[in-house]
């Protein structure tokens, strides 16, 4: 079974409640129509219900089974505005000023999150990353021990040696420009956890570096050592090594060569870039020449599962990051 029908199959085990805080705009609701049917999620769609329908009649698709919620008019809005207020009144936030943000349906739905009123969102079809990220980190903020939101893809890799059987995860490649090393340490256990609950692997992570164990001396290679060092300390029971070239990581010859004695070295199915420009290159590159399939970015490290969209997306995609936002609610 495919990676992705073993994700779908977890979500509709246990149905979660995601949120689309763009439920006006057509691919969500072409999306949502497939979610319903296939049992994913139960869908709450953030718009006016009136345009809701008149786009699903215009597509000739169903929102029937979904929950639609108007931020102008539900009695939730109210409730929403003062609990921003609370989080937000040290940073300058008014009531007045509250109840008009919240009803922006980014923000509506991440109170919805942050109040259990739904489990995970999805977002991002028509909204920026950092729109996204934004009322993210005001409301529902980092998980306990993750100092930073960060990135990961899942590269499933077609007859591919490498990794486990061609499954293997990159990151950072779409949030953090140049991550110091406790940020780099975080976004490694992060990546560690997403490999286990996402695709139920044993993470071997490989801090990735120009550098082998010393072969080259330069502040960016002290950048990567210094993290490796964090996340060991921090997370023991995770096989974590660096720092490490991207041969040794992954090429069994060439680790016994250069790092004969890490655990990590030539087994690596967790690689974490230094900085986006490598991340966002290296997924790419991969991606493109070994006509790889990039499941992402999946958004990790918030308190709550919230999760962007490529503007890009089709209606097929997002149907794709609501079962991996769900299976992430189940096992937090």
């Amino acid at each position: 079974m495919k990676l992705m029908e073993q994700i779908w199959e977890k979500a509709k085990s246990n149905k979660m409640k995601i949120v689309l805080p763009e439920g006006e705009e057509e691919r969500n609701i072409k999306a949502c129509e497939m979610i319903i049917k296939n049992e994913l999620a139960n869908i709450v769609l953030v718009g006016n219900k009136e345009k809701v329908h008149e786009m699903a009649n215009k597509l000739g698709v169903s929102v029937e089974g979904a929950e639609i919620i108007d931020p102008e008019t539900s009695d939730k809005t109210e409730g929403y505005a003062k609990e921003l207020y609370e989080l937000r009144k040290s940073k300058g936030m008014t009531i007045e000023k509250a109840l008009k943000v919240v009803k922006d349906p980014l923000y509506f739905g991440t109170m919805m999150v942050k109040l259990n009123d739904a489990d995970g969102m999805v977002s991002g079809a028509i909204h920026t990353t950092g729109d996204l990220l934004r009322p993210g980190l005001q409301i529902v903020k980092t998980a306990p021990g993750a100092s930073v939101v960060s990135s990961a893809f899942i590269m499933v890799v077609p007859d591919s040696v490498y990794g486990q059987d061609g499954l293997l995860l990159f990151s950072d490649c779409a949030v953090n420009p140049n991550p110091t090393a406790e940020e780099l340490a975080s976004i490694a256990i992060s990546t560690a956890e997403t490999a286990k609950s996402l695709c139920n692997m044993e993470p071997k992570v490989a801090m990735l570096s120009f550098s082998t164990m010393g072969s080259a001396s330069h502040e960016l290679v002290e950048k990567v050592t210094t993290a490796t060092k964090l996340a060991k300390e921090m997370r023991p029971d995770i096989k974590i090594d660096g720092e490490l070239q991207l041969d040794a990581a992954i090429v069994d010859k060439v680790a016994s060569l250069k790092a004969p004695n890490s655990p990590v070295a030539g087994k690596a199915n967790v690689l974490i870039f230094p900085d986006l420009q490598a991340g966002n290159i290296g997924y790419k590159l991969v991606q493109r020449f070994a006509k790889a399939e990039a499941i992402g970015p999946i958004t990790q490290g918030f308190a709550k599962p919230i999760n962007d969209l490529s503007r890009g997306c089709s209606p097929e995609d997002i149907v794709n990051v609501v079962a991996v936002t769900s299976v992430q609610a189940q096992n937090q």
